[in-house]
């Protein structure tokens, strides 16, 4: 039986608290051992589910410890690639909240010191671990929809606390960054092209933060249309429109069984409607276990750093067309 990868986890996140810290704990083949904070009151709700847990009083301490093998980032988005460094320079593993970085060209640091370490260093784009995510792809690219000519992705929801770090520039707040990664990591993930031009982007901005964003792009074979806001009531959708059907990944395409039921619907004529249901999958499990299972087993991770960078690139490429006037 192969020995469970030990894992530390920076930082007392509300998100690690109520969902990434728990699925390391309950995933196969890992182990929830460390975390740090400075604030003993913090750790007190991991520890009531990982009673055996070790708390570092600092993130220094942590990534000091021999007994971590990997560490999970969940820290504000500006802290990210600073601490994903320093945790390679210590010789963990890494896996890192989105986005792991804020623009492409910082990506190159961390395949670099990832090539150069051997280390598994991976962004934590958990969708791509999700069947729903998997099977829209095979439906996609093995013809199911004849031949993509348009994607629309939108991903909204009300944000008034101001506090809040998506809403901070100093911590690398903005809708972009916190759920734009989905509305065009799963446009590239399923239909395996980038994109060539970005035509139109509308960027509203509050507080220097971009808060809600409509975008019309080009990708080598259809064209895309995608909105983003931190303004708007909870939504979450997006549609794969072929020359012969299409194909809906509605309802929680990205917090699936926590916003909606994780489902696909393929429709390719007028009473030609196949639905497909993943309840009961915890994608954060399953990033979990591909985790470990690259780090035992050698087998391919699903989310390489170069896949993210693509990701972000196309980020870039909106902010380069806000400056450029739409």
């Amino acid at each position: 039986m192969q020995k469970p990868v030990r894992w530390g986890v920076l930082g007392a996140a509300r998100f690690a608290r109520e969902h990434m810290a728990r699925a390391i704990h309950a995933a196969e083949g890992a182990e929830f051992y460390a975390l740090a904070t400075s604030d003993a009151a913090k750790a007190e709700p991991f520890q009531a589910f990982a009673p055996g847990l070790k708390v570092h009083s600092s993130y220094e301490a942590l990534l000091a410890d021999p007994e971590v093998e990997a560490v999970y980032i969940p820290l504000p988005n500006s802290l990210h690639l600073e601490w994903s460094l320093k945790a390679i320079a210590a010789g963990k593993h890494v896996l890192c909240e989105k986005p792991m970085t804020m623009k492409a060209s910082e990506f190159d640091q961390l395949i670099e010191a990832r090539d150069r370490s051997g280390l598994l260093v991976a962004e934590a784009y958990m969708i791509v671990h999700h069947p729903q995510w998997i099977r829209a792809r095979e439906l996609v690219q093995g013809g199911a929809i004849g031949q993509l000519r348009h994607v629309s992705a939108e991903f909204s929801f009300n944000l008034t606390d101001m506090t809040n770090i998506r809403n901070r520039p100093d911590t690398g707040g903005g809708a972009l960054g916190d759920i734009g990664v989905y509305i065009f990591g799963s446009a590239r993930f399923v239909s395996g092209e980038e994109p060539t031009r970005i035509r139109a982007a509308n960027v509203q901005r509050e507080n220097g933060v971009d808060v809600h964003v409509q975008l019309m792009a080009d990708f080598s074979s259809f064209s895309y249309s995608g909105m983003v806001s931190m303004r708007l009531h909870n939504r979450q959708e997006v549609i794969f429109h072929g020359t012969e059907g299409v194909l809906r990944v509605a309802y929680a395409p990205f917090n699936s069984n926590i916003h909606d039921l994780a489902q696909i619907l393929l429709e390719t004529g007028p009473n030609l409607r196949q639905q497909e249901r993943f309840p009961g999958v915890n994608q954060y499990v399953l990033q979990v276990q591909n985790f470990g299972r690259s780090l035992r087993e050698g087998v391919a991770y699903p989310c390489p750093l170069e896949f993210s960078r693509g990701t972000q690139h196309m980020i870039d490429m909106v902010l380069e067309a806000e400056t450029a006037g739409g």
